[in-house]
């Protein structure tokens, strides 16, 4: 490859990283969020072309080697396609960690192949024992990845169980995982030719084993939190990757993906009052009781569907506050109808977004977006406590300890400390749900048995529907 070439190849992976930062800019924001998107796909078209064309104009590559390339990455995009258009909001949790292994499968097999290929132009010495480092580095942060996302992929599914498998020691089983894997990367890097082999497929088998004992351990409450986490693992085992293979490209987007996911983790589990540490290691997910510590005392009083229209429609403010049953139940499109509703009447209607409500990252803030309804309507929670006071009526969809007032008052309860949004200051809270079963922390919620709140039971899109038909009737 001339110098020319090598200059045009390091502009256009330049121009890919730009776009890529451009595409995480875009994403931050509801409003530009399609931007990003298309930032983000430019990018990965531009990177896809330009290594096609780097690899293409090395010497010795058969022409058979490249149509195959060229077939596989046609493959792989008639795949996602399909799969993006088929998937229901409610599998994209699914989705998104099943992605996350394929980043760490990919990780696990370039260490592999690029330790098994000739490697004549790295030099002995200092060289070679970086290249080796990074290939065990790559090949162990990937199986973690791979398994890890396996794993939660089940737990979002339902194949696995939601509950935590809390082994005896099983803190003293992944420390002996880890040294155990380091200690591994002495012989390996020892070994002459490809004799580390062996060394490297175990270091391989110990990580995957610690990837997916460490989401095992897991309950459901903090799974929102764990695809975030396994996004940044996703990111480090491509830019390790990078590494690997020497491509600038991926190292400086594996490092975005990865420092990006981190903090988004960390505004997450700032949300819920907890550190990663906690969150990987146990907490309120880890919890296995049904309620809290202290006792609910009260009495749950429903409503139906006609009184919750004459609520809403004699309300000056309404908040509604969506959970993942509403996500369960397709609800968003009957919730953006009963907003218009109220709106044409002159009632002020927003919504209260809790960061870790669903079971993604902003996955309210995408149903609401798919439904249509304006950006400038949702509020996160931080902006829309202080007006909860002088709010009439707050519908609460299929949310439980985003909503648990026990949070603030129950230093008993395993989620004491988790900022909530304070439905139950305003003057009536109805709760949508399909029974009184407790939310992914186990946690019994006290709001169902305040004075101010009625429980409109069953499925929320029916639910919100009949309200819809008797404002209409009305």
């Amino acid at each position: 490859m001339s110098g020319g070439e090598a200059g045009v190849y390091t502009t256009a992976y330049l121009l890919s990283g730009v776009l890529f930062i451009r595409s995480l800019g875009g994403l931050s924001r509801q409003d530009t969020a399609r931007r990003g998107n298309r930032f983000g796909i430019a990018g990965m078209v531009l990177a896809i072309l330009t290594t096609l064309s780097v690899w293409a104009s090395n010497k010795g590559v058969p022409p058979l080697g490249l149509g195959v390339m060229i077939g596989a990455i046609g493959i792989g995009a008639s795949v996602g396609a399909v799969l993006a258009r088929r998937v229901e909001m409610t599998g994209m949790p699914e989705l998104v960690a099943m992605l996350h292994s394929f980043v760490g499968v990919a990780a696990v097999m370039v260490g592999i192949s690029s330790y098994v290929a000739p490697t004549e132009h790295i030099k002995p010495g200092m060289e070679l024992l970086i290249h080796l480092l990074e290939i065990s580095v790559g090949v162990g942060v990937g199986a973690v990845t791979f398994t890890g996302s396996v794993v939660a992929w089940g737990k979002l599914r339902g194949t696995f169980s939601g509950r935590p498998l809390l082994l005896p020691g099983r803190h003293l089983l992944n420390l002996g995982l880890a040294l155990a894997m380091a200690a591994c990367i002495v012989p390996f890097a020892q070994a002459d030719g490809s004799a580390g082999l062996p060394w490297l497929l175990a270091i391989t088998a110990m990580a995957g084993v610690l990837g997916a004992h460490l989401v095992l351990a897991i309950g459901g409450a903090d799974m929102p939190v764990v695809v975030s986490l396994l996004n940044s693992y996703s990111g480090w085992a491509a830019a390790a990757a990078g590494f690997v293979l020497g491509n600038d490209l991926l190292i400086v987007t594996g490092a975005l993906v990865g420092s990006s996911g981190a903090i988004l983790s960390i505004i997450m589990c700032r949300a819920m009052n907890r550190s990663i540490l906690n969150v990987v290691f146990g907490g309120f997910g880890t919890e296995s009781g049904a309620t809290s510590a202290a006792p609910v005392e009260g009495e749950v009083v429903a409503m139906e569907a006609a009184e919750v229209a004459a609520a809403v429609a004699g309300a000056k403010e309404v908040v509604i506050v969506p959970g993942y049953g509403m996500a369960v139940a397709r609800a968003q499109a009957s919730v953006w109808e009963l907003t218009r509703t109220l709106r044409e009447r002159g009632i002020k209607v927003r919504f209260a977004i809790h960061p870790v409500a669903g079971r993604l990252p902003g996955h309210m803030n995408v149903l609401l977006a798919e439904a249509g309804v304006p950006y400038d309507l949702v509020l996160e929670m931080e902006d829309i406590n202080p007006d909860m006071d002088r709010t009439d009526v707050v519908l609460v969809l299929g949310a439980n300890d985003i909503v648990n007032p026990g949070a603030l008052t129950d230093a008993s309860s395993p989620i004491y400390g988790m900022p909530v949004i304070e439905v139950w200051k305003a003057k009536l809270v109805v709760v949508s749900k399909r029974g009184m079963a407790a939310g992914y922390a186990g946690v019994e919620n006290p709001l169902f048995y305040l004075d101010n709140t009625r429980m409109l039971f069953g499925d929320a899109r029916k639910s919100v529907d009949a309200v819809i038909q008797a404002l209409k009737a009305g």
